[in-house]
């Protein structure tokens, strides 16, 4: 799918995918700012998927971006497949376009910014990884991660 196919209107919604916790973030293209939104806490499939669903419901999303990381040098991981799985599974579910992108550094640097706002580790660590998929989000809008979404995939809407 080309890059031209991704929804370029309307709200995007950002994941931090994470075995424990999933960060969620919004953004509108017409703006092309994210924010934090909440942080997932469910292991199983199914309260992860009725957790995301409450948000599509809620922000009525045209496209979703999966945060996919990768070891320093870009080689794949475990990780990597898991996200990859749980980006097709956002799409067969809820058959809305899902955009890869590479999200090296991302928590890292969340805990950064988190520190500079003045919050002891404890109290960061709550909002850590919505922050994450801010970053990933706010990456995708800046279009610094086009070339590496292009590279990594798209799925079509």
């Amino acid at each position: 799918m080309p890059e031209s196919a991704a929804a370029s209107s309307g709200t995007v919604i950002a994941f931090d995918f994470g075995e424990k916790r999933i960060g969620v973030a919004v953004g509108e293209w017409l703006l092309r700012q994210a924010h934090p939104v909440s942080v997932i806490h469910a292991e199983s499939s199914e309260r992860r998927f009725a957790a995301i669903a409450t948000l599509l419901a809620e922000w009525r999303p045209t496209a979703l971006v999966v945060g996919q990381p990768t070891s320093l040098d870009g080689k794949a991981t475990t990780m990597t497949a898991r996200c990859r799985r749980f980006g097709r599974q956002l799409y067969g579910r809820f058959g809305l376009p899902v955009v890869f992108i590479d999200e090296r550094l991302s928590s890292a640097d969340a805990a950064v910014r988190l520190r500079e706002t003045g919050l002891d580790t404890r109290r960061a660590k709550k909002h850590l990884d919505a922050v994450a998929a801010q970053l990933i989000l706010q990456s995708y809008f800046d279009g610094t991660a086009q070339s590496a979404a292009t590279a990594i995939s798209l799925l079509p809407p």
